[in-house]
């Protein structure tokens, strides 16, 4: 018999209707009491059937939560002991209080647990007090993606070896276009006879193609000078692993001028479509021409550039129609300008103003307005005789203006000129590349990665000795009635001479023409040598500067100053300069705190150590023989710690990058 005095456990609506048949029946009670019994009977039976049903549907609910409350508890467990996933619960001292028997696999103890987290690896403790969420740490072989949760002292563990494993052959797979390029093809083979063009043709496609057969290459000569080759990431891996020997061994191949036929390699490499991989190719084979030629410039689809070789000085050029062209079109680009606004770099020297100087003069034979842009807050003392010589000048002094009223001068239709730079970040006033849309730049080191973007006309020749031997050869091919001064004649002279470190480094047949043609205009030696005078204080701090110096290794000496004693850039680089003339030495670096806070260091090499691309590697740059860079954020032990691993990785790697 069912209990109706149990708490009710019909749903609201269904009481409702029998409250209201209830006062119903009544009625009908009242009336007709044999109806009103059988109603009764009626109603009582259909409350039991109600409640009957509703108990037994409860019953199967509780029982179906029950057994589904256990699957889920049975399955947390599973998941937490049985998964391949790792769970690791850690203290405040980063020792390991739990963990399910997962990672018990990675270790041939029996429980990592009471161990600290190194013992899975040295990243963890560090991402975790830097409060990362996630890291991938190598554990025994595997690649784990670790999730950190801090504030639970909790760590995930997924194993992604698999997953790295395709993705790492889906990369080496990619495809990876490169230009080859022989660099002074043209230059050697200028003269030869069909047999001897032939039989240079003939050794340098047999090293090529025996060398694209070893690393599985495909390899096609597009021209007499140009090859097109082809090949997957894992092959430039293996490539830059021997830092492409096939330099080495092609520049061995001597002409009968006795000159060594160098290559030059563009690669284009990144998730990219081909025909974008092929301007990335393109691109980076400009790059490595613009530095010199005789090496790899390597660039991915995010603009980031590597270089391998660049052990040799750049050769020569043999013709100076490069030159006459040049000058035509800046005589052109003068004549259609509405002034012309020359800047070099910050902190000028004598062939950063007498570069200048020359593009100023090139200027008025066009009879245009010129204006060089000096700041006269940053003058070293290198080139303080020279621009107080130049301020007795009425007639050129004039001409030097300020950053500020450059700004003002500057419109669209002026023709903005760089000279001895073509890094927007060096340039004196940087504010000036953005206000016309006409820019040249003329230089003469190796080209970097950080460029003036979108010039007019770019006149680059890492061979040259100085942008005054650029700009002096272009002033020859200028109308006729152009005359320098003997004043401005001898400041091109000045940078000449000071580049070359009077004629002995860098120094080609043309610099010698140049000199040479400035020497008719009247430039004056002795002039150039009472620019070069130093101060007797001068001469003592960079002796002191010289007097840290040590050998590093064989043939290196690095030279330290002393914290909190700053020197500035020019004493740096005469005292590099001063520590090459040494017996024995055949590079030197010289480290000290700069005026201007920074850490700053000049390198001189005699050529068999390229010094530009180690300072490369410390966001520097410069020649092969005559490099600097500037440190932020760094002490000068540190700073001398890490030229000293750049150095080592240079000789261990055969060929620096």
């Amino acid at each position: 018999m069912p209990n109706f005095f149990k708490k009710p456990t019909m749903s609201g609506h269904l009481w409702i209707i029998y409250v209201i048949s209830l006062i119903l029946l009544a009625f009908i009670w009242y009336y007709q009491w044999m109806l009103g019994l059988m109603m009764t009977l009626f109603l009582a039976a259909s409350i039991f059937y109600s409640v009957r049903t509703e108990q037994h549907m409860i019953h199967e609910t509780e029982e179906y939560i029950s057994t589904l409350s256990y699957r889920v508890k049975k399955v947390g467990e599973e998941a937490l002991l049985g998964m391949p996933l790792g769970i690791i619960l850690y203290s405040e001292d980063y020792k390991i209080e739990w963990a399910n028997p997962y990672m018990n696999q990675f270790t041939d103890e029996d429980t990592i647990v009471g161990q600290s987290l190194k013992k899975l690896s040295d990243q963890l403790i560090p991402r975790i007090k830097e409060d990362e969420n996630e890291v991938w740490i190598n554990v025994d072989g595997y690649k784990m993606q670790t999730i950190i949760k801090k504030e639970e002292r909790l760590l995930y563990l997924f194993d992604r070896t698999k997953q790295t494993e395709i993705h790492n052959l889906y990369k080496n797979e990619q495809t990876v276009l490169s230009i080859i390029f022989l660099d002074n093809y043209e230059e050697i083979t200028q003269g030869m006879d069909d047999t001897a063009k032939s039989h240079i043709n003939s050794q340098v496609t047999s090293i090529l193609n025996k060398w694209a057969g070893d690393y599985g290459i495909y390899l096609k000569r597009t021209s007499q000078e140009r090859f097109i080759a082809v090949m997957n990431h894992e092959i430039l891996q293996s490539l830059e692993k021997a830092k492409f020997e096939i330099l080495d061994e092609v520049r061995e191949l001597i002409t009968d001028q006795n000159v060594p036929l160098t290559l030059s390699f563009g690669i284009g490499v990144g998730e990219v479509s081909l025909p974008e991989l092929g301007e990335l190719a393109q691109s980076s084979l400009d790059l490595a021409l613009g530095r010199g030629g005789d090496q790899v410039a390597i660039k991915d689809d995010s603009g980031k550039v590597r270089f391998y070789g660049g052990k040799t000085n750049p050769m020569e050029k043999r013709t100076r129609v490069r030159a006459r062209v040049i000058s035509h079109a800046m005589k052109e680009l003068v004549q259609e300008s509405e002034t012309v606004l020359i800047m070099g770099h910050k902190s000028p020297d004598m062939d950063s103003i007498g570069a200048s100087i020359g593009i100023l003069k090139i200027a008025q034979a066009n009879e245009k307005r010129g204006a060089i842009v000096l700041d006269p807050d940053d003058i070293g003392t290198g080139v303080q005789r020279m621009v107080e010589e130049i301020q007795k000048d009425e007639d050129l002094w004039p001409h030097f203006i300020t950053p500020e009223d450059a700004m003002e001068l500057v419109t669209n239709e002026s023709l903005l000129v760089v000279v001895d730079t073509h890094k927007p970040s060096l340039v004196m006033e940087e504010k000036l590349l953005s206000k016309t849309e006409h820019v040249v730049v003329i230089d003469h080191h190796r080209r970097a990665e950080e460029f003036i973007s979108d010039p007019t006309l770019v006149y680059m020749e890492p061979y040259a000795s100085s942008t005054a031997e650029l700009v002096t050869e272009l002033l020859e091919y200028q109308p006729k009635k152009l005359k320098l001064s003997m004043l401005e004649s001898t400041a091109l002279l000045a940078g000449i001479i000071v580049d070359t470190k009077s004629f002995t480094l860098r120094t080609g047949s043309r610099t010698f023409d140049a000199a040479s043609y400035l020497r008719s205009k009247g430039a004056d030696t002795v002039q150039v040598q009472k620019f070069m005078k130093e101060d007797l204080d001068v001469y003592v701090r960079r002796s002191k500067l010289i007097e840290k110096a040590d050998i590093y290794r064989d043939g290196i000496v690095i030279a330290a100053g002393d914290e909190g004693q700053t020197y500035g850039p020019v004493i740096i680089a005469q005292a590099a300069d001063t520590l090459l003339t040494m017996s024995g030495i055949v590079a030197s670096f010289v480290i000290s705190e700069r005026d201007d806070g920074r850490i700053g260091i000049s390198a001189r090499s005699l050529g068999d150590i390229n010094v530009q691309v180690i300072m490369e590697r410390m966001n520097g740059g410069g020649h092969l023989t005559n490099a600097a860079t500037q440190l932020e954020d760094t002490t000068i032990e540190d700073a001398k710690a890490l030229l000293q691993d750049i150095i080592d990785e240079y000789f261990e790697g055969g060929e620096a990058e």
